[in-house]
């Protein structure tokens, strides 16, 4: 359902014109990253314009970030990010909100028979593939006028440095069907931000123990490159990474990455024909702190075939 990447995946980007930086400016970089929802195919944004809104309540000054349109897939930025704004030169001060205005979108949302239904904010939003079939509509509340506003946890302080902001738009959480039956889903929102430099990661990694053998299904030898780690995060959505052994020891992994600080849940998920057991036992909690690359180690203690 995503696309796992381990380098960045760079839109390409209108750069605003940038000035030169002198000591009353400085530079800002933003980063968007997803934590991806069970149910959601794809998730399409055009994101028309960025900007940081100033003063403690979010009424005072407005300073454009970026306005060239950009449309984005969300669920293909699970556990990697897309630049969408570089170096823009952002006046010294103190700063409340960086709010974004969204002027259309499309979701696709997988349905009980296997099948799936778009749901887009208009019939032709341009962001559309062509001869999509649009099933409902996407109700996108004044992010087109007002914009999506993100409060930062702590005022963003601009002085004469460059500051690179992660933001996290939490797919799971964020469309949902509207009450009573008017077969339409909205969007609301749910994003967290963090300097990049306050981001934490969390690796899962995992081997057998000497007297286990893992078991044989269908004529063929399960691994453990056939379990996946599965996060999820304090709102409920989770991420799959398939375990690999890159180095060959023996010890297969997944790292989930750009994550803002906070407390999450880890665990293996055997393939479907087998039902195992670790230790420690899973789900486990581990908490991810600012710029803290966390390890969580599993260790298979059975594995049978269901």
């Amino acid at each position: 359902m995503t696309l796992r990447s381990r380098l960045l995946a760079l839109l390409p980007i209108a750069l605003l014109p940038l000035m030169a930086c002198g000591g009353n400016e400085g530079k800002v970089t933003l980063l968007l990253t997803d934590a991806p929802g069970d149910d959601i195919r794809t998730a399409v944004v055009t994101i028309s314009e960025i900007y940081l809104q100033g003063g403690d309540d979010g009424e005072g000054g407005r300073v454009v970030l970026r306005d060239s349109p950009a449309t984005v897939n969300l669920l293909e930025l699970a556990n990697s990010t897309s630049e969408l704004v570089s170096e823009a030169v952002v006046p010294n001060g103190d700063y409340s909100e960086l709010r974004f205005v969204i002027t259309g979108g499309y979701i696709e949302v997988a349905n009980e028979d296997g099948s799936s239904t778009v749901f887009a904010s208009s019939a032709d939003y341009a962001g559309l593939p062509a001869g999509t079939q649009v099933g409902g509509q996407l109700h996108m509340p004044s992010y087109g006028a007002s914009g999506l506003k993100v409060k930062f946890s702590e005022k963003l302080t601009i002085e004469g440095e460059q500051k690179v902001l992660l933001v996290d738009f939490d797919v799971g959480q964020s469309f949902g069907k509207e009450a009573g039956n008017s077969g339409k889903w909205v969007m609301r929102p749910v994003i967290k931000s963090a300097e990049v430099t306050a981001s934490g990661s969390i690796r899962v990694t995992a081997d057998t123990a000497a007297t286990v053998a893992l078991p044989v299904v269908d004529g063929r030898q399960v691994t453990l490159g056939d379990f996946n780690a599965v996060m999820t995060n304090e709102a409920g959505s989770r991420e799959r990474l398939a375990l690999t052994d890159t180095d060959g020891d023996g010890t297969y992994e997944a790292v989930f990455k750009f994550l803002i600080p906070g407390t999450f849940t880890v665990q293996l998920e055997p393939p479907a024909s087998v039902s195992a057991s670790t230790a420690p036992e899973h789900p486990a909690t581990v908490e991810v702190g600012s710029g803290r690359d966390v390890t969580h180690h599993f260790t298979i203690t059975s594995a049978t075939q269901q």
